[in-house]
């Protein structure tokens, strides 16, 4: 059976600018309501007559809808259901559709009877702070009833459970100006620009373009109404090549390098997401210039009672009527300090409301105001306030203190406050530059911007619209001169300004300042108080940023937007201090909620860590290679032939081809880093521990970088290509570290070295050619373009040249052990280089080996890998005597600490089993004969192990303490976990060619 859809008793016929010829339906709560195309779901909801639409975090207090925008507090809903249900959305942002399905969240059993309510009673024992004070004792119930208490307490929807079906993008743009947001400061900001040439990138959160326009009546732009200006504005714009509009989009943050983070909400108006088509796209937006016009948002009021479904900003039940054709009440209370809020008044008489009063707590209000209430037949009560609210889970009366104190009931279910406005700055912030408290605004106004940025409109403190359409026409075109960009704009939009006088009033009290009984709110969404803020200022919290801790204030979805500057100006009060002493809390990006899929982008499953592949991976792959991750790459593993049914079958032909013939190994996942600049040998001689500043060009060297604490970081060659050019290498797995050490250490440590650093890992593919028959096999490939000779080419040469069109890079660098080269092309050449190395090959036994037989031969010569860095310095190692006493470097001071330098640590050395055939597993541990395992007998550890085909015995490098020390000793392996007790021999870890007449041959 079809549930019945409820009707909207309060929505205007005709009115606003929603469709009224298209209804959706919704469901809240499980009960089926119906609205209109253009709707928000809070339009909606109080267009049915909806008032109750939530609890409150702490006190479960009935809250109804506040804003009509992004800073609402109160109306936070979950969204959908299973795998698409998304806790505290903002009623007043969703785009209605149909059958969009929502719910009240932070309540049990139900919304209208939620037994959390009982926080309410016990409020006096929910005071600031009482989470600090009360769990302290006994320190045993914490773990036990504590904090599985606060936990189950904690949070305010609930989050989905299976896994998000739909996909979220990452995308660039660039431009000249990039203009935030639509109103009229904004949208007079992008013509200018537009006008004169500029690339220019609109933004809006909302999903129409028109900011207060959309909002408001009577006001003329150019000789017609303001909506007839706008729609001919956003035609324009639209028609102009080099503008792009974004509805939908809402810019959350600013930083380094004209760079700001936006968050485009592609298919949130949609049941689900079009074929193709992503939930939501984040935006990475860099721009020469840009102009902020966000706006202002109205501050409500702080009195007795100011939290009660009902009680709404004055603008927001503008925005409701004139938008959305919603009467938020039939009576209506109007609460304000200012002009702004006697023309919502006006608006909603207008369209049939009953205004039973304007409160005004300013003495003297503008005679045209005055006029035109009397005009309309509405009672006026100036130097008054309101003190108070009736109601339960609605608004049913309003408590007003005259301008001589005496106590007055109004009946009304609607109460609409406003207390000023607070220009949207956050953005200005996000850089560590601070806000200015202006006396003659009584709002935070922007200081210091970012580089490039400028600020119009209400956001700069221009209230009038006339005032907002010259300083967005003013901005507008200053950013796009600029620019470089000089074409005619013409003049600016002409408005008249309305009134806008505002006497700021922090906190209504009564006769002679006396406190008002009832709790008075300051942050809506977590329950804070001005009793709160009091309690604060008498424990000694004083400063915004305590205060902020210890009461919460300000830490809600709205991040302080609504509640910061009346809390802080309380305890401005308190303290006897002025506004601009007591300042405000930072703002830090993201400036409104972000979704983690939206930041996530791709990166979800295999994507999280997209698998690389060499450029040869095809090649690799035909020739029967298995793969194995490195790092992010997928690496040949070892090269199966038929019949070899076992994995080291197939590495010990790979290792023995290679000794005795050649082999050809893909070292492209190798991290590459090219280094250039004039100061870059100097700058590698202060990463590196050995000497590089002296290195011929055309010449390698081996190199090893110390983390500051004088840990081995990493290893590698560095090329010198040039007297000015370098490019080092790094292991696989940290390739991304490296990068990292260097930046910091050209941007941070010494930014007087003009260096550049450029990590080109991916854009180079890599193969080492090994073995004797390596110089002859190469030397057939590359023909007349390089001699190969031992002495024209010696051991650690470099050279660059073209060979077949393609720019080469060839060193003579072994891993191995054996006589080996290193060629490296672009990327681009990389598949077609490893068949010309396979066919080159064939004449010579040649076989391409993986990297557990580079593995095993690096194991036999000794080589130290990541395995033996891990955790140890250069001395543990037996690279120690590379460290260069005539020079500093970066971990130099910390790695000469005794307990760095004790000759007892573990050091590095070979082991092999007096019986060849037994295993040493890696990871196991090394004892002295008979001695039990224990830890307090622990001699060190196996790093590498392997069976070395060469030699025909099972070997291994280990850590074991005074190690080199030990050699010829006999000692054991023990791991516990595989049953293994083995003898062993220490021996110099180099088992293989310990002169290295191999390599150098």
């Amino acid at each position: 059976m079809t549930p019945p859809v409820h009707g909207a008793p309060l929505r205007v016929p005709g009115h606003g600018l929603v469709d009224h010829g298209r209804p959706l339906r919704f469901t809240f709560d499980g009960r089926s309501y119906e609205g209109r195309a253009g709707d928000t779901l809070a339009s909606a909801l109080l267009a049915s007559g909806v008032k109750l639409v939530g609890r409150s975090f702490k006190y479960h207090r009935p809250r109804g809808v506040m804003t009509a925008g992004p800073e609402e507090p109160n109306a936070l809903v979950e969204l959908g259901v299973g795998a698409r249900r998304e806790p505290n959305a903002k009623a007043t942002t969703v785009e209605l559709y149909d059958g969009l399905v929502a719910a009240s969240q932070n309540r049990w059993p139900s919304l209208t009877f939620d037994i959390g309510a009982v926080n309410s009673l016990l409020s006096p024992f929910f005071v600031a702070g009482f989470y600090y004070k009360t769990f302290k004792w006994p320190s045993a119930f914490w773990e036990k009833v504590y904090e599985p208490a606060i936990r189950r307490a904690a949070g305010l929807g609930r989050a989905a459970e299976e896994a998000d079906p739909d996909r979220y993008e990452k995308a660039y743009a660039f431009c000249d100006v990039l203009v935030i947001g639509s109103g009229p400061a904004g949208v007079a900001a992008a013509l200018a620009a537009g006008r004169s040439g500029a690339r220019v990138i609109l933004c809006e959160e909302d999903f129409r373009f028109g900011g207060r326009l959309l909002a408001e009546t009577g006001g003329e732009i150019d000789g017609r109404p303001g909506l007839e200006w706008l729609e001919a504005a956003l035609g324009e714009l639209a028609a102009m090549p080099e503008v792009k509009l974004m509805p939908r989009a809402v810019v959350f943050g600013a930083y380094d390098g004209g760079t700001y983070g936006a968050l485009e909400k592609v298919s949130d108006h949609l049941p689900q997401p079009q074929a193709g088509k992503p939930r939501q796209r984040l935006w990475r937006i860099v721009a020469k210039r840009t102009v902020l016009a966000a706006g202002a948002i109205e501050r409500p009021l702080v009195f007795p009672g100011n939290d009660r479904p009902g009680v709404m900003l004055a603008g927001a039940v503008r925005a409701y009527a004139n938008r959305f054709g919603v009467l938020a009440g039939r009576d209506a209370v109007f609460f304000a300090n200012n002009d702004e809020a006697w023309r919502a008044a006006f608006d909603l008489a207008a369209l049939g409301a009953n205004v039973a009063a304007i409160v005004d707590s300013r003495r003297e209000v503008a005679p045209q105001l005055l006029e035109r209430a009397r005009a309309l037949g509405l009672r006026t009560m100036t130097g008054a306030v309101a003190a108070g609210t009736s109601g339960g889970r609605a608004l049913t009366g309003v408590t007003v203190l005259d301008a001589d104190g005496r106590s007055h009931h109004v009946h009304a279910d609607l109460l609409a406050m406003s207390g000023g406005f607070n220009p949207q700055i956050a953005l200005t912030t996000h850089l560590n530059h601070r806000p200015v408290w202006s006396e003659a605004h009584a709002a935070f106004l922007p200081g210091d911007l970012p580089p490039g940025m400028a600020v119009a409109g209400a956001a700069a403190g221009a209230r009038g619209l006339g005032a907002a359409l010259r300083s967005g026409h003013e901005t507008g075109l200053a950013a796009a001169r600029a620019c470089g960009f000089s074409g005619a704009v013409g003049g600016a939009p002409q408005a008249a300004d309305a009134p806008a006088a505002m006497t700021p009033l922090w906190r209504v009290t009564g006769p002679g300042g006396r406190r008002l009984k009832g709790k008075a709110f300051v942050d809506f969404q977590h329950d804070v108080t001005a009793a709160d803020v009091e309690l604060a200022h008498r424990e000694g919290f004083r400063s915004v940023e305590l205060l902020k801790r210890y009461t919460t204030l300000g830490m809600a979805t709205d991040q302080g937007k609504l509640s910061n500057v009346n809390g802080h100006a309380i305890l401005a009060g308190l303290l006897a201090s002025p506004m601009e002493k007591v300042g405000t809390t930072t703002a830090r990006a993201p400036s409104v909620p972000v979704a983690v899929g939206a930041f996530a982008g791709h990166a979800r499953g295999a994507a999280f860590r997209p698998t690389r592949l060499v450029s040869g991976h095809e090649h690799a792959k035909a020739r029967g290679a298995t793969f194995v991750e490195t790092g992010q790459w997928l690496r040949p593993q070892w090269y199966a032939r038929p019949g070899e049914t076992f994995w080291r079958d197939t590495v010990n032909r790979e290792v023995t081809t290679t000794r005795t013939h050649v082999g050809v190994c893909d070292i492209s996942t190798l991290g590459k880093i090219d280094v250039q600049g004039p100061d870059a040998a100097v700058f590698l001689d202060r990463v590196y521990i050995n000497a590089f500043a002296r290195l011929p060009v055309g010449k390698a060297r081996y190199g090893v970088m110390l983390r500051e604490d004088g840990f081995i970081l990493d290893d590698g060659t560095a090329l010198r290509l040039a007297e000015d050019h370098f490019v080092i290498s790094t292991t696989t797995a940290n390739a991304a570290r490296v990068m990292k050490h260097l930046c910091y250490c050209a941007q941070k440590l010494w930014p007087q070295l003009d260096v550049q650093l450029a990590s080109v890992t991916e854009a180079w593919a890599g193969y080492a050619v090994a073995g004797p028959k390596s110089r002859a096999l190469l030397q057939d490939l590359l023909g007349d373009v390089i001699d190969l000779s031992g002495e024209a080419f010696p051991f650690m040469a470099v050279a660059e040249f073209e060979w077949a069109g393609a720019p080469v890079r060839l060193a003579r660098i072994s891993f191995s052990g054996e006589l080996a080269y290193e060629i490296s092309v672009p990327a681009n050449y990389g598949e077609a280089l490893s068949r010309a190395l396979d066919a080159a090959g064939e004449k010579y036994g040649a076989c391409s080996y993986g990297s557990e037989a580079l593995g095993v031969m690096r194991i036999e010569k000794g080589h130290v890998g990541g395995p033996e860095m891990t955790g140890t310095t250069a001395h543990d190692v037996g690279l120690g005597r590379m460290m260069s006493p005539k020079k500093d470097f970066v971990g130099k001071a910390l790695a000469y600490r005794e307990g760095l330098t004790d000759p007892g640590r573990m050091q590095l050395v070979g082991l092999k089993p007096l019986d060849p055939a037994q295993q040493l597993p890696g990871g196991a541990h090394v004892l002295e004969p008979g001695a039990a395992p224990t830890t307090e007998n622990d001699q060190g550890y196996v790093t590498s192990a392997c069976w070395s085909p060469t030699l025909n015995t099972f070997i291994a490098l280990a850590l074991v303490k005074r190690g080199p020390q030990r050699i010829g000793e006999k000692l054991r392996v023990v791991d516990l976990l595989r049953g293994v007790d083995v003898a062993v021999e220490v021996c110099s870890p180099a088992f293989f060619d310990p002169d290295g007449s191999r390599q150098h041959g």
